[in-house]
């Protein structure tokens, strides 16, 4: 397995000094080149989930390895999308492309030739010299998959990155995403409260618990890309994840430790 999450919990402190766990006993493990969504309702973990992935944050008990290898910190191999997009709004959209690639010290030449591509791949050639302020939200949002795709990332994190954005637009990213991956295959790990979301993009469905945060349930979404999500295949799915995904209705007493 390319990552593994070995019985990790997770305890914070409020501002009043009792603990609160957020993760409970947590084991997942991820092939290389799965599109994977964290699925569940506000306050589960599955950022939290994420952020210790990606090196962020530490769990308080238990282990994670990318490769083989411990993670205990962030690594430049890696990177995370968020919904506030990240980008520098004094520099334009190739110039926001190449930020990745200035840091990995990648010739003048050989920037400007890898950020026309990956800005090509999200169809934003034609604004290539426009600046943040220019574009609109779902735009913002190519201009940073295209930042984390240029510096070539083992890992794509995804922080419900198009939660802000209204149905339509993120119904077009959501579309663009998958593209994406379909031509790359990227490890992509995906955090999201939208069912139909987790079900258009995904190769599996991790469930989450409500807080503290447990793997309820894995689903497989064995559907070739593009999906309709108006097939009987994907209502079906979408069914199978609504029943999982149903919150209960009492609070967990051990969410308070």
């Amino acid at each position: 397995m390319f990552i593994k999450v070995n019985n990790v919990s997770k305890v914070y402190k409020n501002n009043k000094n009792i603990e609160f766990k957020s993760l409970d006993n947590v084991n997942l493990t991820i092939e290389k080149g799965e599109f994977i969504c964290l699925l569940g309702p506000s306050g589960c973990g599955k950022s939290t989930l994420l952020n210790l992935i990606a090196g962020f944050d530490k769990p308080s008990t238990g282990e994670i390895f990318i490769d083989d290898k411990q993670v205990n910190e962030p690594s430049p191999n890696y990177v995370t999308i968020f919904q506030n997009y990240g980008l520098l709004p004094w520099r334009n959209v190739k110039k926001n492309v190449e930020l990745g690639l200035e840091a990995k010290k990648i010739s003048k030449e050989e920037r400007s030739k890898i950020a026309d591509e990956y800005i090509e791949l999200v169809g934003l050639s034609k604004f290539s010299k426009h600046h943040p302020s220019q574009l609109s939200g779902g735009m913002q949002q190519r201009v940073a998959i295209a930042r984390a795709l240029a510096v070539d990332p083992e890992i794509i994190f995804m922080d419900e990155p198009f939660g802000a954005l209204d149905a339509m637009t993120r119904m077009n990213m959501q579309d663009e995403i998958s593209n994406i991956w379909d031509k790359k295959k990227k490890t992509i790990i995906f955090v999201t409260h939208d069912i139909e979301e987790a079900v258009f993009l995904a190769d599996r469905i991790i469930i989450m618990t409500p807080g503290p945060g447990k793997v309820k349930s894995v689903i497989n979404v064995p559907m070739e890309r593009k999906r309709d999500r108006t097939s009987d295949a994907f209502l079906r799915i979408r069914d199978k994840v609504f029943v999982e995904f149903k919150m209960k209705k009492e609070i967990d007493m051990e969410y308070y430790i």
